[in-house]
């Protein structure tokens, strides 16, 4: 990676910068096997990453809180990761996961919230990117689902692909009471350069009020090993023209990221990417869209 001017850190009330990872991971493959890391070049993934691994890094980093993310489509994951937080300086949030064609989705959602942990549940998230049927998301038992959430008073991360967007667009038009949060700008082809048709299914959502955007997993879209932040800037220029510094927020998307780059160039490298906002647009971004939309107490 080229060098990238270190981010400007968003400054809270006192005299401690907060900077949010509104996205990273953990897991421990003695507990559970993670089958999406398969073939070799995803091997330097199949190992324990633990919050013990990602403190000294994000601290490093000037990161002040986080959120938590699922990675498999299992229920027992997000109670542990629940119960992690309870115990966690760091993460300040979780987002999880639970069957959301099950007819019980509220009641899920309640047992979550009543277990150890609970109150950092702040989200729900499923690997839509891994469903054959481009249209999952607008599915009525998955739209009955996402309704649960929303009366649950939590949002939704989107973890889709740039097909699957329209659908995408559509369950955020059919559900304007639940927020929805794009992981990943939806993963554009960043190796290619193209932007079409990504970019103008990007701006569909985006015109949606209740919809966010993730500024996370661009190195990994990248080529691993001579990406620059040049290569990154038409699409992080893309989402910020279309959802705004307010409804933009930063991720590293730790572990993944290691793919590609380190903790602090992942950061150095989205502050490079909105280097042209002003102090309190930068504040959004790094901080204050990922506490106001999740509920975060940082």
């Amino acid at each position: 990676m080229s060098g990238a001017a270190p981010a400007e850190a968003p400054t809270g009330t006192g005299a401690r910068p907060v900077i949010v990872d509104a996205h990273h991971h953990v897991w421990d493959l003695s507990v559970r096997d993670q089958d999406w890391i398969t073939g070799p070049e995803l091997a330097p993934l199949r190992r324990d990453f633990t919050l013990r691994d990602l403190e000294p890094e994000a601290r490093a980093a000037g990161v002040t809180a986080s959120v938590l993310v699922q990675t498999v489509t299992v229920p027992e994951e997000t109670p542990e990761f629940l119960a992690l937080a309870a115990d966690s300086d760091l993460v300040a949030g979780v987002v999880g996961w639970t069957d959301l064609t099950s007819p019980d989705v509220a009641a899920a959602l309640a047992e979550l919230r009543e277990g150890p942990g609970g109150e950092h549940l702040v989200g729900l998230r499923h690997q839509v990117q891994g469903e054959p049927d481009p249209r999952w998301l607008v599915r009525p038992d998955v739209l009955r689902g996402l309704a649960a959430v929303a009366d649950a008073g939590l949002v939704y991360d989107l973890l889709v692909k740039p097909h699957q967007l329209p659908a995408a667009v559509e369950a955020a038009a059919r559900l304007p009471r639940l927020t929805f949060v794009l992981d990943h700008l939806a993963k554009p082809p960043v190796t290619s350069g193209e932007l079409e048709p990504w970019a103008g299914r990007i701006r569909r959502l985006a015109a949606l009020p209740n919809t966010v955007c993730k500024l996370s997993g661009l190195v990994t879209e990248a080529d691993w090993k001579t990406w620059s932040v040049a290569d990154l800037v038409p699409y992080a220029d893309t989402v910020l023209d279309a959802f705004g510094p307010g409804r933009l927020m930063f991720g590293s998307d730790w572990p993944v990221c290691r793919l590609a780059s380190d903790y602090l160039e992942v950061l150095d490298a989205a502050g490079a990417l909105m280097s042209g906002l002003g102090p309190s647009e930068h504040r959004d971004v790094f901080a204050g869209t990922a506490v106001r939309v999740y509920g975060l107490r940082v």
